[in-house]
């Protein structure tokens, strides 16, 4: 085993989840996804794998398959589900974003899906790509700068991550968007793909005790979602917010709650940010498509929930 590969106990956990999965049967699981983990926490180039993980190919197919059929996340979820079920998780939970650095090599995708050839025989086979690769069975929507979630700054190209950590400094939900978008339009978005699922009978849980979050999620129409939905939060308001709600008088309605001492909690979702960045190809993101690098962030999720 090797350093950062998954532990047999690690493993154990994941084993039973992955009961027909896709992948070939000449093809162990165990050893594809140490092979995905490996370029996750190292950054690698695809065909830099080192051998002991068998066909780079088979690792990247697989990675490319699980993030476009949802595998990723179901182990995810699977994981959140047993944690909720054991009292693990702390639903004081956190939301803010990070910019990430898109390498040059993530610009280019093609903005039409490609094409499905048939082969001989009545079978179908990938259209040869720029790479030998074709990506045929991926989810709807992408294509373009912003369907792939890419936005320009100075910098380059540049995609945010949108996430809600619970009190344990673990992602409960993520969503990706082009790295100029803001952080306060996409707080009902993020909070919406919280759901922990049920162990046994039951609805999931998707509705947190308590919402922590910094003053660029403090408009009116976050604070009026949070309230419709029953969440409490601590929220600071920006000084011009005050001044005009002083300014309207009696019309300007009452200050909002703000309980600083809560509000020291919300470092959680600093360090959680941490923890992602230090897998190397999430603090950098070199995948063309999204829905490819939502799989790598998600699997980097389910590691640190799996290492926590």
């Amino acid at each position: 085993m090797g350093c950062g590969d998954l532990t047999n106990a690690e493993w154990d956990r994941l084993e039973s989840f992955l009961v027909g999965a896709r992948g070939g049967r000449w093809s162990d699981h165990r050893r594809v996804i140490n092979g995905v983990l490996y370029r996750v926490r190292t950054g690698v180039l695809w065909r830099d794998l080192p051998e002991r993980f068998g066909p780079w190919e088979t690792v990247y197919k697989r990675h490319r398959r699980w993030s476009a059929d949802g595998t990723w996340q179901m182990l995810l979820s699977r994981v959140q589900a047993a944690e909720d079920a054991a009292d693990g998780i702390d639903w004081d939970v956190s939301v803010d974003s990070t910019a990430v650095r898109a390498h040059q090599h993530a610009a280019g995708a093609r903005k039409a899906p490609p094409t499905v050839v048939p082969q001989r025989g009545g079978r179908a086979r990938d259209e040869p790509g720029r790479f030998g690769t074709a990506e045929t069975g991926r989810p709807s929507g992408g294509g373009g700068q912003v369907g792939e979630c890419l936005g320009r700054s100075r910098g380059g190209f540049t995609t945010k991550i949108h996430l809600v950590a619970d009190g344990r400094c673990r992602p409960l939900a993520f969503v990706l968007t082009p790295g100029h978008y803001g952080d306060g339009p996409q707080l009902e978005r993020v909070l919406e793909q919280v759901s922990a699922p049920r162990t046994g009978v039951g609805r999931p849980r998707t509705r947190p005790d308590q919402v922590l979050a910094d003053k660029a999620y403090t408009s009116r129409r976050n604070r009026r979602y949070l309230r419709r939905r029953g969440i409490q939060h601590t929220i600071p308001e920006r000084l011009d917010q005050q001044r005009h709600r002083k300014n309207r008088g009696s019309r300007g309605g009452r200050p909002t709650g703000f309980d600083s001492e809560r509000y020291k909690k919300r470092n959680t979702v600093e360090r959680t940010i941490n923890r992602l960045k230090s897998f190397r190809a999430v603090a950098t993101r070199y995948e063309k498509r999204a829905y490819i690098y939502l799989g790598t962030v998600t699997l980097a999720a389910l590691v640190i929930w799996l290492r926590t």
